[in-house]
C-alpha cells in the first residue's frame, strides 16, 4: 500500500511550499493537486493552476512522486498539455503521473466558458483525449483527426523521461471509462459512488473494483500490471479525520485489493476540514508500517 495526499491549489506559494515539502519529509508516497479552474464550494476564493503549481513543488522537492488529479478535457488540449506533461516529467526528473478525468458536464468549470466546452459525449471526448495524449507523448509527427481534437504534424521532442511516457492513472467509474482504463491506463483511481453511509460508500468500491477485474480480464490486461487508486474525497467520513480513522481507510482499501490511497491535505474549515497536527501522527505511526 502506498499514501498519498493531495494538496488543492488555493495557497500562495509561501504557504504551499512548506506543505509539499513537509508532504515529502512525512513520508507520503506521492502528493497531487487538483486540475480545475475552480472548484465546488471553493470557487471565489483562492486557486491557483495545477501546471505553475506541480512545476514548483517539483522544484521544492527531490523524491516524492507529483501528479494532476485529475486533469480536465474541459478546458485542456492535448497537444499544449502534452508539452506541459513533457516539462513536468523533465522538472521533476521523472517524479509524474498524470491522472485524467472525463471532465465534469457541468460546475464552474463548464460555467465560466458559457458552457460552450459541454461536450455532446464526454465519454467519446475522453477516449480522444487519452488516446491523442498517448500518441502524442509517445511518437514524433502527430497527424489526428477526431470529434473534438485535431492534430497536425504535433512534433514531441524531447519526449518524456520516463519512457515510454508518462503514467497514465484513468479515472472511471462506468463501463465505457473503466474499458478505456484497461487499455491505456497503468492505473485506474475512483471516488467511489455517493453515500451518506460510510458501509454504502465502501460497499460501492467493492462492486467497482470487481468490475473493474472483470473489464481487466476482457482486455487481457493482466491485473498486477494496473495500480489501483482510491481518492477518498467524496468518502461520507472525512479519511484525514482522526489516525485510526485512516488506519480503517488504508485496512479497508487493501482488503478491495487497492494498491494507493489518497487524502486530502486537512483544511481549516470548510471541505476536507480537520487538523493538520493529525499528519504528524500519520506520519510516525502510519507511515513507516506500509510495504
Amino acid at each position: 500500500m502506498r499514501a498519498g495526499i493531495t494538496i488543492l491549489p488555493e495557497y500562495r506559494w509561501a504557504e504551499a511550499k512548506p506543505r509539499w515539502q513537509a508532504a515529502e519529509a512525512y513520508g507520503f508516497a506521492h502528493a497531487w493537486t487538483f486540475d480545475h479552474l475552480g472548484w465546488g464550494p471553493l470557487v471565489g476564493g483562492p486557486w491557483f493552476g495545477s501546471v505553475p503549481t506541480l512545476s514548483a513543488a517539483a522544484l521544492a522537492t527531490s523524491r516524492i512522486g507529483l501528479g494532476f488529479m485529475v486533469a480536465s478535457p474541459n478546458f485542456r488540449h492535448p497537444v499544449s498539455f502534452a508539452q506541459d506533461v513533457t516539462a513536468l516529467d523533465d522538472l521533476s526528473d521523472g517524479r509524474l503521473t498524470v491522472g485524467i478525468g472525463a471532465g465534469g458536464v457541468d460546475g464552474y468549470d463548464v460555467d465560466v466558458f458559457g458552457g460552450t466546452t459541454k461536450a455532446a459525449s464526454p465519454s467519446r471526448r475522453y477516449k480522444e483525449f487519452v488516446e491523442l495524449l498517448d500518441a502524442l507523448l509517445t511518437t514524433d509527427g502527430v497527424d489526428y483527426s477526431g470529434e473534438y481534437y485535431t492534430a497536425v504534424a504535433a512534433r514531441n521532442a524531447p519526449g518524456c523521461v520516463q519512457r515510454p511516457r508518462t503514467p497514465f492513472v484513468l479515472a472511471a467509474n462506468g463501463p465505457k471509462a473503466l474499458a478505456l482504463t484497461a487499455r491505456h491506463g497503468q492505473g485506474w483511481i475512483t471516488v467511489g459512488a455517493v453515500h451518506d453511509s460510510l458501509d454504502g460508500w465502501w460497499k460501492s468500491l467493492a462492486e467497482l473494483s470487481a468490475r473493474f477485474d472483470e473489464v481487466l480480464a476482457a482486455e487481457s490486461r493482466d491485473p498486477a500490471e494496473v495500480r489501483r487508486f482510491l481518492q477518498t474525497d467524496a468518502a461520507p467520513v472525512f479519511s484525514l479525520s482522526g489516525v485510526e480513522v485512516y488506519r480503517d481507510f488504508l485496512g479497508r482499501a487493501a482488503e478491495l485489493g487497492f494498491t494507493d490511497v489518497l487524502a486530502p491535505w486537512p483544511r481549516h474549515e470548510g471541505p476536507f476540514a480537520g487538523n493538520e497536527a493529525v499528519l504528524d501522527t500519520v506520519a510516525t505511526d502510519v507511515l513507516p508500517t506500509l510495504s
